[in-house]
């Protein structure tokens, strides 16, 4: 379902205007797997980048910190995007980033995978628990 900001005029009939979407693609942050969506449902793709893109255009994070959080979610292992952490690690560091502080980012991402043992060592256990009480039940 594509929505319309009612207080920004309507495109002409055909393709509707992207400018967050041109701006990415301007600066090298376009990631060449969104070309199906985009051509899918334009409109809704550029309300999404637009919102994407507030963190460099609202002016609130400095530039340096806005590229160490997208190290992080580019090398999460939710997302695993190498050609963003590149890009990332690229422009953090020609905006005064040390290699320290990328390697922290980095070290931190990491803790993200940890949670598969919270989760998943408990529930082995009690699973290897319940085996053992089945098997002792059926002697």
């Amino acid at each position: 379902m594509t929505t319309h900001d009612p207080s920004t005029p309507a495109p002409a009939a055909g393709r509707p205007l992207t400018p967050a979407v041109d701006r990415m693609r301007d600066r090298g942050a376009w990631n060449p797997l969104w070309d199906g969506l985009l051509e899918m449902d334009p409109a809704w793709t550029e309300q999404f980048m637009d919102t994407a893109m507030r963190p460099w255009t609202s002016g609130v994070l400095e530039p340096k910190f806005i590229e160490l959080l997208c190290i992080a979610l580019d090398a999460s292992a939710t997302h695993m995007y190498g050609p963003g952490v590149r890009r990332h690690i690229r422009t953090a560091l020609d905006l005064g980033a040390t290699p320290e502080e990328i390697l922290t980012v980095l070290q931190l991402t990491t803790l993200v995978g940890v949670h598969a043992c919270n989760i998943g060592v408990p529930l082995l256990v009690e699973e290897l628990a319940a085996r053992e009480k089945s098997a002792d039940d059926a002697d």
